[in-house]
């Protein structure tokens, strides 16, 4: 090799140390932490959706990512509010959050750790944002759907059930998505000629007692709308809707699942996906109150046909052609 050669060789090596330093510096470890609740198999399920977004963008656990997980109880208020304290403490680049009742208890834990949540029904009216459009505090993420989904079960009842005239909506009156959904149902409930009837979610004897009542009349079906304490009870109220032989909607899959008719939702394996993105776009340094509040793009219809045929319901083609999965 000639001189000259070698000592450019050597120069441009040299130069280019420090490149290699600030990268590997670049290359800090990064503190994600998450916060979800629900079945253990259906959060693994979502989970894996979040890391597969986070490492399709370059974040990689054990690289330049460490993602600090908590697991809060369903209806476990006190449990919820200690792991979001301990995400809290651990000082994360961003908290990564799923469910109204994950979200609030980490809001009034802080106000300045940025916080992306997924599936909470009404964040305005919770005050988890100042407008969907424009966030203005430490939080942001994805709505778990619009109110206008109420028109929709009612829509769906009355098409795999004609004969229904009266539905019992079974919503969490203490929280603003319970009191809004209720809203949109009743306002809607005329053109498809069916008298609905609210139902408290607060505890089982009470959910038990009123579906008994309610399933003395005629022509009777059930919708059930999402909150925490939906999803705690939901296997009761499937059973509930079996046993005195009630045709019902259900805002998630899992109730389909256990047994019931009927499930139109959003995705939310497609939202933990989703919010992947936002974290992202959270450690590359952009702020939560400049990230709007997004919809949900991707809603699935599922159909439990054995159900159906234990009510004596012929389900419609047109229905279960719109259908994303149908268990037989």
């Amino acid at each position: 090799m000639r001189r000259r050669e070698f000592i450019t060789l050597i120069g441009g090596a040299a130069a280019a140390w420090p490149l290699v330093a600030r990268a590997q510096q670049g290359e800090r470890m990064r503190r994600v932490g998450v916060l979800v609740s629900g079945a253990a198999d259906n959060a693994r399920v979502r989970v894996a959706a979040f890391e597969q977004g986070l490492q399709q963008l370059g974040w990689i656990e054990g690289r330049n990512l460490r993602i600090e997980y908590r697991s809060g109880a369903l209806g476990d208020a006190e449990r919820t509010r200690k792991y979001a304290a301990e995400l809290v403490a651990l000082a994360p680049d961003v908290i990564f959050a799923s469910g109204t009742s994950q979200v609030g208890p980490l809001l009034q834990a802080t106000r300045t750790v940025p916080i992306i949540f997924t599936l909470v029904a009404d964040p305005v009216g919770a005050g988890f944002v100042d407008s969907l459009a424009r966030p203005g505090g430490n939080a942001t993420g994805f709505v778990q759907y619009e109110y206008g989904l109420g028109g929709k079960w009612l829509e769906l009842l009355k098409e795999i059930a004609p004969r229904v005239t009266r539905a019992a909506v079974l919503r969490d009156a203490a929280i603003t998505a319970g009191v809004g959904l209720w809203g949109a149902i009743l306002t809607a409930a005329p053109s498809f000629g069916i008298e609905v009837s609210p139902v408290n979610v607060r505890d089982a004897s009470e959910i038990e007692r009123a579906i008994t009542v309610f399933a003395r009349g005629p022509n009777g079906g059930l919708i059930l709308t999402g909150s925490a304490l939906s999803a705690a009870h939901g296997d009761l109220i499937v059973e509930l809707a079996t046993r005195h032989k009630l045709p019902a909607v259900y805002f998630t899959r899992q109730m389909v699942n256990s047994g019931g008719l009927i499930s139109y939702g959003p995705d939310p394996v497609d939202q933990f996906r989703r919010a992947a993105s936002y974290v992202d776009r959270i450690l590359k340094g952009e702020k939560p109150a400049d990230l709007p509040v997004q919809a949900p793009t991707k809603y699935e219809l599922v159909i439990n046909l054995k159900t159906a045929k234990a009510l004596g319901l012929e389900v419609p083609a047109s229905v279960l052609a719109r259908a994303d999965e149908v268990i037989e």
